[in-house]
């Protein structure tokens, strides 16, 4: 089996996704409540009993809110980095069966291979990650994954690590006219959202596009969309052009909603 995905839910009310090959099930976050996860696996005929791991990009409770519920699953590890394990350990009653990385490590899980990469973010020690599958060959051609999601801008080394990606996801949280435009929201909060510490714009995603020369990206996934402050049309109008003039396909994935499988 290729790698394949399914994203979730993406959003500010929880941000997941399930990775499959031959011999991993993996989630990448998991920022639902532990029946909500396990009710959105079921719409994939998937159980959270048959779940290996789960990647934590960082603590924030819309990534990482199942594991309150997951002490009855034993058997799922949880890869973290140390700062964010130590964050998110305190308030569980239970002990995580935590796999510790440090941040910008390489490592292995069954046939999957995980770098991990530092974003600016307002977390303890946030990441995005480069999930690779298979080897150089006929039988096994390695395919790649990059997860990018929680970033107020995209430093050089960021875009250096999804620049050999096959299949890229990316967040375009807000429009920048809708967020001020935004009655809900205080100034403060405003000021977080679109700080470099806080997510990407439409406008700012699209510049991260533009900026990766040589990419090999042949499709796209537009996810953490605003409900309030962005829509798939903005980000579609914004975003979909660059990606038009490459010939590279690209999704763009509802607040709240979730993805049919992708085969990469």
């Amino acid at each position: 089996m290729a790698m394949r995905f399914s994203i979730l839910g993406s959003g500010s009310a929880g941000n997941s996704a399930f990775l499959q090959t031959d011999n991993a099930r993996v989630l990448v976050d998991a920022g639902f409540s532990a029946r909500r996860l396990a009710g959105l696996l079921a719409d994939l005929d998937e159980k959270l009993e048959r779940i290996d791991a789960i990647l934590l990009t960082h603590e924030h409770s819309d990534h990482a809110a199942a594991l309150t519920g997951l002490a009855r699953f034993p058997q799922i590890k949880v890869f973290a980095n140390r700062a964010t394990a130590q964050a998110l350990q305190p308030a569980l009653k239970h002990r995580v069966d935590w796999q510790l990385f440090e941040t910008g490590a390489t490592f292995r899980y069954r046939d999957l291979e995980i770098s991990s990469f530092a974003v600016p973010h307002d977390a303890q020690d946030p990441v995005g990650f480069l999930i690779a599958h298979g080897e150089d060959d006929l039988l096994a051609p390695r395919r790649s994954l990059a997860w990018l999601t929680d970033l107020g801008h995209a430093p050089a080394h960021v875009r250096e690590r999804i620049r050999e990606a096959d299949v890229l996801v990316v967040e375009a949280n807000h429009c920048p006219q809708m967020l001020e435009a935004d009655t809900r929201r205080p100034w403060s909060t405003k000021q977080r959202i679109s700080g470099r510490h806080g997510h990407l714009s439409n406008a700012a995603a699209r510049e991260l596009l533009e900026g990766v020369a040589g990419a090999r990206w042949r499709h796209v996934f537009f996810t953490h969309l605003s409900r309030d402050c962005n829509s798939p049309e903005a980000v579609a109008a914004s975003c979909g052009p660059v990606l038009a003039a490459r010939a590279c396909g690209f999704s763009v994935v509802a607040a709240g909603a979730g993805t049919p499988f992708f085969h990469c």
